[in-house]
């Protein structure tokens, strides 16, 4: 008698995405599917990002639709629906309808699109300031500094600029409660998004002081929190199971079953975390022990792809300064989690690559060639190394230094006020110094994890790996400096492009069994993680050597900006 297989489908809704993967419960995917999403920017304001729920409910409705199609899997067989996004904040009213957040005479009317603050957004930064001068309790929760790119910053911007009836009528969700909510009408967050950035405290709940020492004391209402939600226990560790699952108009909209159960949902991180750090790896053709729930507090992942996070749980909270959290049950109920973050990593290797006058000749040479850009500029650099007679790209650039935080620094110093730096300039627009600086800023984000680490490390966690999943995961010279500057190793997933989606499905499996336990739920990361792949510390002395010289002045360069940023600040008085 044959059994019938059960499946899963996660979705990932990225900052310009969303994917959907129809998963079984081994972790084999059946098929998946994947849609780009509308972006505004404001060619006036460098700092605006917006995005629409009914643009990304449309194309998530596409990409579940049709991985049934593509795998001939009939909707029956789906038994659990899980939902990660980006931590950006999706304005409605209380009947689900989009809420304008565009600055202008719109603003906090309904009917039309744009209706999110992307998680890249940072209009808040006066905001941001303001709470970050409280010293309140929720402070200790955010490693000292709430970041801009959280909600509560954002929707403090909001009633600054919004007419107050119309800001009375908002509910304020963080991405992915809102589509667990859009797909069973019910309004019960998650711990993940409550708790990592919207103020939520871990064991107390909302803090009435802080919203009223703020100007948001509306939001209180009597201790109801209807625009906010999670109050009187509306709040849910991750899969477990919202509603009673999908609503008649939602399962329409997806072409699933009424009913199926939708799982609490996760930040796109958070889900990378968990679709990554239950894998076994292999080295030297082994495979390695199955590994024991314990074991998840010494794996860090690091989730890369626009920006990058990086997440590591643990059984008691551990307060990090410049790192987020600690959050309970942000995961798995009980335990706690830290994130730090880098705003602008994959964005930054694109960014410093297409700005420079030599990009035209490299897209050129990449078409000449049928190679991507990345390979060519990799053997550009090699060729430079042979005929420097160097043993290494970090040698043949160690005269350069770069400082990567473009976009302000999230962690560990979270100064959103950090700018790039370069020393050690040169008059050449060549295409070899395009190779240069596109390993310069790969050395950098390297050196930033490294600081990362070494700051959870002297808090109170043992990181001994790191678990990479995103884009980032192709770039094996990348992946090699983790290793080499870390000098812990790195562990690949099975399919780079599909960890955070995998996470989403495995919330979906956990609704669907009624999963209640941390042991529980790490069982089923394990069974539905794929193998992957080691990558160890493997540089020659003298290259450690260097990329140790090369931390001590990526150490002294934040020491630097911030005191010249005091003296001039001064001298403006």
């Amino acid at each position: 008698m044959s059994t019938e297989t059960l499946y899963y489908i996660g979705v990932d809704v990225g900052t310009g995405s969303a994917r959907a993967c129809l998963v079984d419960a081994s972790g084999r995917i059946a098929a998946s599917d994947t849609q780009d999403t509308k972006t505004w920017r404001d060619e006036n304001d460098h700092c605006i990002f917006e995005q629409s729920t009914t643009d990304i409910w449309s194309k998530i409705c596409l990409t579940v639709k049709n991985v049934l199609s593509k795998s001939g899997v009939d909707k029956s067989a789906v038994k659990g629906l899980g939902f990660d996004a980006t931590c950006s904040l999706a304005v409605t009213d209380f009947d689900g309808n989009p809420v304008l957040v565009t600055k202008g005479k719109d603003i906090g009317n309904t009917g039309g699109e744009r209706n999110i603050i992307l998680w890249a957004d940072h209009r808040a930064e006066k905001e941001a300031e303001l709470i970050n001068s409280t010293g309140s309790i929720v402070l200790n929760y955010v490693g000292g500094t709430m970041s801009l790119e959280m909600e509560v910053p954002k929707i403090l911007w909001l009633k600054k600029h919004m007419n107050p009836g119309h800001f009375s009528r908002c509910q304020f969700f963080d991405l992915p409660d809102y589509f667990t909510y859009k797909c069973t009408g019910d309004s019960t967050r998650s711990f993940c998004s409550t708790t990592c950035k919207c103020s939520f405290v871990p064991d107390k709940g909302w803090q009435e002081d802080f919203f009223t020492q703020i100007g948001l004391a509306e939001l209180i209402d009597g201790g109801e929190w209807k625009q906010m939600g999670a109050a009187k226990g509306r709040v849910k560790a991750a899969g477990i199971p919202i509603g009673q699952g999908l609503t008649e108009e939602a399962a329409r909209d997806l072409g699933l079953s009424k009913g199926t159960a939708v799982g609490s949902g996760l930040i796109d991180a958070y889900a990378g975390w968990m679709g990554t750090v239950g894998a076994r790896h292999t080295e030297n053709g082994t495979l390695s022990e199955v590994p024991v729930l314990d074991e998840c507090c010494h794996r860090l992942a690091a989730v890369a792809g626009t920006s990058t996070c990086h997440l590591v749980q643990s059984k008691e909270g551990v307060f990090v300064n410049g790192v987020w959290g600690p959050y309970r049950d942000a995961a798995f109920p009980g335990w706690w989690m830290n994130e730090g973050g880098q705003s602008s990593t994959g964005q930054l290797i694109d960014f410093v690559i297409t700005t420079h006058t030599a990009y035209p000749e490299l897209k050129e040479k990449a078409k000449e060639e049928h190679k991507n850009i990345h390979q060519v500029l990799l053997e550009l650099l090699e060729k430079l190394r042979q005929e420097s007679g160097v043993e290494s790209f970090t040698e043949l650039t160690k005269d350069i230094h770069f400082y990567p935080d473009f976009h302000g620094n999230r962690s560990p110093i979270a100064d959103p006020r950090m700018r790039g730096a370069i020393i050690g300039f040169e008059l050449d627009a060549s295409i070899t110094d395009l190779s240069k600086k596109y390993y310069l800023v790969l050395e950098s984000i390297a050196l930033q994890t490294r600081h990362i680490i070494e700051s959870m490390n002297s808090a109170g966690h043992n990181i001994t790996s790191i678990y990479l999943s995103g884009g980032q995961a192709r770039n094996i010279v990348l992946m090699q400096l983790f290793a080499d500057t870390c000098g812990i190793p790195v562990v690949l997933p099975a399919s780079h492009s599909e960890a955070v989606v995998l996470g989403a499905a495995m919330l979906g499996r956990i609704a669907a069994e009624q999963v209640t336990t941390a042991e529980q739920m790490w069982n089923i990361m394990v069974e539905m993680t794929l193998p992957g792949t080691l990558v160890a510390p493997a540089a020659p002395p003298k290259v450690k050597k260097l990329l140790d010289a090369k931390y001590k002045i990526f150490r002294e360069t934040i020491e630097i900006q911030q005191r010249w940023r005091q003296e001039m600040e001064e001298a403006a008085k």
